[in-house]
């Protein structure tokens, strides 16, 4: 049976590492309580690039849609994360990637006003945060002024989500855990080329740096549904 990828990626997280954390502290997720006012929801590389490039991405773009609502409605902040245009290719990624992909990469972000570059759908609030990253991470010190716009707002707690999962996705939810930040993955909302490299992916985060969590999970963990809720 020919599968749609469309429908988004077949996720799991092993029972095994589920265990693992049961063992150590008892729960199996670490973050059972959002505080709203304390969380925002990073949205990562939503832009005509990555999604056109992601077989898996037509079932994203309406979780984050759905999660950009429910965060603002519950008084928490979403951000919209793009990638940076460089005046020219770096040495290094010509190196590493070659001349054509490197360019490609620099390019990646599109041009104009950064709330115009978003995938079409995606629209941001009048409270939003739109910055740009020069790295995989929105949280590389130097390189995305997320951090500092996120303490000003008191934010404790970030939800990441987007394209794609085993690169930018993963480094921003490290990165952020490494600056003391609660993190959480969302897995349904995320994705990148395959079953086998989104998963991997979150079985790391999930191991190391934060919760891994589907949209329904963090839905009903904002909108107050849940005991967990704060």
């Amino acid at each position: 049976m020919n599968r749609d990828l469309r429908q988004g990626h077949r996720w799991a997280i092993e029972e095994r590492e589920y265990a693992r954390h049961e063992r150590r502290r008892r729960r199996r997720f670490a973050y059972e309580r959002l505080c709203a006012r304390r969380t925002a929801l990073v949205a990562v590389d939503l832009v005509p690039f990555f999604v056109e490039g992601s077989a898996f991405a037509p079932a994203v773009v309406p979780r984050v849609r759905e999660l950009a609502d429910v965060t603002r409605a519950a008084g928490g902040t979403v951000a919209w994360v793009l990638p940076a245009r460089a005046e020219r290719s770096g040495e290094w990624a010509v190196e590493f990637y070659g001349v054509r992909a490197a360019e490609q990469y620099r390019l990646a972000g599109g041009s104009g006003a950064p709330a115009q570059r978003l995938w079409p759908g995606l629209e941001t609030g009048p409270d939003d945060l739109v910055v740009e990253k020069s790295a995989p991470s929105a949280f590389f010190p130097g390189h995305c002024p997320l951090p500092g716009l996120l303490r000003a707002r008191g934010v404790d707690t970030v939800i990441v989500c987007g394209l794609v999962t085993d690169v930018c996705v993963a480094a921003t939810v490290r990165d952020a855990a490494t600056l003391g930040y609660r993190a959480v993955l969302v897995a349904d909302a995320s994705a990148t080329r395959s079953d086998a490299a989104h998963n991997a992916a979150l079985a790391t985060v999930y191991r190391s740096f934060g919760d891994v969590r589907s949209t329904a999970e963090v839905v009903r963990l904002l909108d107050g549904k849940s005991a967990g809720s704060v």
